[in-house]
């Protein structure tokens, strides 16, 4: 079973007058990861938002500035990629499975048959490349789109996708 995990593509990362915007590289996959949605919704298959929410005295902010603060507009998917009806996970922490349902989630989805899920969203050396670790050490085949993840930091994003390929077995295309 294909499973479409977007993540991330929230309007304080991808708008350039987001609180935390990953740069002009976030918002180059963006017209990539539309397609990739279209294409999963156009197949009937299924998809998983995830979403980076905090609350306004998150202690991440102590790294990074605020952002994605629950209720607010930079906490929206951007644009019109999620639909009423798509499950949308909402994450406090890197991983899209710390503390969420990630895990049961996918495990509705495993009934079908073996996993293969397909990643695209920011920021590939922070969320995505702790969400592949966590699929990948359950065994899930994951495949992740070079031209669908994106970093604010290029030399990062270039490590995180040799370390998902080499060393946590993810399948770049």
């Amino acid at each position: 079973m294909d499973v479409l995990l977007v993540i991330d593509m929230l309007n304080d990362f991808i708008e350039p007058d987001g609180a935390l915007y990953c740069g002009p590289a976030a918002e180059k996959i963006v017209p990539f990861v539309a397609e990739k949605v279209n294409q999963f919704r156009t197949e009937g298959k299924p998809m998983i938002f995830v979403a980076d929410s905090h609350e306004p005295d998150d202690k991440e902010f102590a790294m990074f500035p605020p952002h994605c603060i629950m209720g607010t507009q930079g906490a929206q998917v951007w644009g019109s990629l999620w639909k009423e009806g798509d499950p949308l996970i909402r994450k406090t922490r890197y991983s899209a499975f710390y503390g969420t349902e990630m895990d049961d989630l996918l495990g509705s989805y495993r009934k079908e048959g073996p996993l293969n899920v397909h990643v695209v969203g920011v920021c590939t050396n922070i969320c995505v490349m702790y969400t592949v670790e966590e699929l990948r050490n359950r065994d899930i085949r994951t495949i992740v789109y070079k031209d669908g993840v994106a970093s604010f930091d290029e030399a990062a994003h270039d490590f995180a996708l040799s370390q998902m390929e080499s060393v946590l077995g993810a399948e770049l295309v």
